[in-house]
């Protein structure tokens, strides 16, 4: 090759490379002073979901290994999250087969009992719950709730929320809880203390 033409080449060589850092930074100029619409990426520490394929994956889980009392138990959230009350109560039923003395389980699957509209089976699990556990909050509060929105049974809400209160009466709830009881007081249907 002649001198002339490396020469030529060259200088074409770093004429590209000087052309593409211009066009590059231009590009990243216009597009750090420009509106951004598209979303955020998703980190890649907090993965997507995909809540069908966990409950696919959950239900493989228990069909080979239906003594996995925690696997029942996250089956049984899923359903909980995905609005399906039945399946959340029946395999939270599977999980308190295996072991029916865990509040928290009993709580949830009283809330789904509650969700289908079997507000005795709901009730009679917030009590197991409590009665496991004497400090178990949840249990109390949705007693409460179950008592004061489903049943209007007032008398027993006032009872359910005031244990709720002396258990912790600084918890995110009690306020909410207390506002409650006080309008509970004036109610026409609960007899005033003399």
């Amino acid at each position: 090759m002649k001198k002339e033409t490396i020469l030529f080449v060259v200088i074409a060589l770093a004429a590209g490379i000087l052309i593409g850092v211009i066009v590059s930074n231009s590009k990243k100029d216009a597009a750090s002073s420009a509106p951004s619409t598209a979303p955020a990426p998703v980190s890649a520490s907090a993965p997507v979901v995909n809540q069908k394929q966990q409950t696919t994956i959950l239900e493989g889980i228990v069909t080979r290994e239906p003594g996995n009392r925690k696997a029942w138990i996250e089956l049984g959230h899923n359903f909980f999250d995905s609005d399906q009350p039945m399946k959340a109560i029946e395999a939270y039923a599977k999980a308190l087969e295996l072991n029916g003395d865990d509040p928290d389980t009993l709580t949830d699957q009283g809330v789904m009992y509650r969700r289908v509209g079997w507000f005795d089976k709901a009730i009679k699990n917030f009590i197991k719950a409590n009665d496991i556990d004497k400090n178990h909050q949840q249990s109390l509060y949705n007693l409460g709730i179950v008592y004061r929105y489903d049943l209007q049974d007032f008398a027993k809400t006032i009872d359910a929320w005031g244990r709720f209160i002396v258990i912790n009466p600084g918890s995110p709830g009690a306020e909410q809880v207390r506002m409650e009881l006080e309008s509970l007081k004036n109610h026409p249907e609960i007899p005033k203390q003399p």
